[in-house]
């Protein structure tokens, strides 16, 4: 006796809709053709759970993506300052200056970083009838910590003057005018691009001499440039061994341990909306379930036929199975695009945004596991609704 038989004798009369799921069964892909069918029977019902996924996996995605945005940018802001290490007179004991020798004994400490020594200090810059108030920087090579956005910077800096943008705004000057700073007129050799990060230096608002335009001939501040926050500790330590061996006479500024505590911190908050987002997706995985169970128990009479019929345990499992990742993927797929979406709108109206920030590879990663993370939850979702229809008798299931 075929199938079809024994779903005449017992189904009930004119019930096409059994007839037709058990025909499906024949077909090449029966349990998706009967998944469609199921979910297609209530379509407000299953479009309310996929937009249960759909806002989870975009809060997921979306907000992992926000927090390695938010992490990247401030990298990029904080740009080489994690390299660096800033060596200063200890005030504390009276020293005002670092002299010649300190510098020598720092440029051993860093052989192989770059070692700028400063000169620092304040004066009023004039041009005719306009005058500002500049920081004045002393140093031979300013090619070391600053860039030129006209004219170029000397590789030995031994006359004339370098100006910040905001000074060459200020007095209207640029490369070739002169300005005076204290009775004593420099000619302007370049003038410096505009900061676009943290520095320990401030660009925009100085004006950089040679060393001999100072009156004094020690230095009040060492700037040393390393190729990582690592090499940047160990040159840290070894200045504390060679000059604050008997007593602290200079402050050492390790920059890498700020930004060490700023990643920490994107760290936490990445985690923090991450767990936001989950909570979401496991709300629509309540909702998954939900709808399962309501459906299997609507369908009690058709899946009782398809046990009497010698349609298998498993494939009743796998029939509901289908039907929940059949939820999970169309809401995981519309979640990702959305946030697709939603991170290159982040890029376009937010000038901030670089955008090697958002193609990142952890950006990638968090589309493709807010993805995986809504079929998982779709499918655990439907293992229950789907083991209960499967383990009913098949008597008590027709008679309903």
């Amino acid at each position: 006796m075929s199938r079809l038989d024994r779903l005449g004798r017992l189904s009930r009369p004119g019930s096409l809709n059994d007839i037709e799921a058990v025909e499906a069964l024949d077909d090449r892909y029966p349990s998706v053709l009967l998944a469609r069918r199921n979910l297609t029977r209530n379509r407000l019902r299953s479009g309310l759970a996929v937009l249960g996924i759909v806002i989870g996996v975009f809060a997921i995605a979306a907000l992992g993506i926000l927090g390695t945005v938010l992490e990247l940018t401030a990298s990029d802001s904080l740009g080489g300052l994690g390299n660096q290490v800033i060596v200063t007179p200890n005030a504390e004991t009276g020293s005002q200056t670092i002299d010649p020798r300190d510098v020598q004994a720092i440029r051993r400490v860093a052989e192989g970083a770059e070692v700028v020594p400063l000169v620092s200090g304040g004066a009023v810059a004039e041009r005719g009838e306009s005058r500002s108030f500049v920081t004045l920087y002393g140093t031979e090579d300013p090619s070391a910590l600053f860039t030129a956005a006209d004219g170029d910077l000397p590789e030995r800096h031994a006359r004339g003057a370098i100006v910040g943008s905001g000074v060459a705004a200020d007095l209207g000057v640029d490369v070739g005018r002169t300005l005076t700073i204290e009775g004593r007129e420099y000619r302007i050799v370049a003038v410096l691009a505009p900061s676009e990060g943290i520095s320990p230096v401030s660009p925009d608002g100085a004006v950089i001499l040679p060393p001999a335009a100072f009156v004094e001939d020690e230095y009040t501040q060492v700037i040393i440039q390393a190729d990582s926050g690592t090499q940047a500790g160990r040159i840290a330590d070894g200045i504390r061994e060679q000059l604050n061996a008997r007593e602290d006479r200079v402050d050492i500024f390790e920059l890498s341990s700020i930004v060490d505590q700023i990643g920490d911190f994107f760290d936490l908050l990445s985690a923090f909306l991450l767990a936001i987002g989950s909570i979401s997706l496991f709300v629509a995985g309540v909702s998954i379930l939900n709808v399962m169970l309501m459906s299997t128990n609507e369908r009690r009479e058709e899946i009782g036929v398809f046990r009497a019929v010698g349609v298998q345990k498993r494939d009743v499992i796998r029939m509901i199975l289908v039907e929940a990742a059949m939820l999970g993927l169309v809401g995981g797929v519309l979640g990702v695009l959305l946030a697709v979406v939603g991170t290159a709108g982040l890029y376009v109206f937010v000038a901030e945004v670089t955008l090697s920030a958002v193609l990142a590879v952890q950006n990638g990663l968090y589309l493709l596991g807010a993805f995986a993370f809504g079929v998982v939850v779709s499918l655990l979702s439907g293992a229950y609704p789907a083991w209960k229809a499967a383990n009913e008798r098949p008597v008590d299931a027709i008679r309903g």
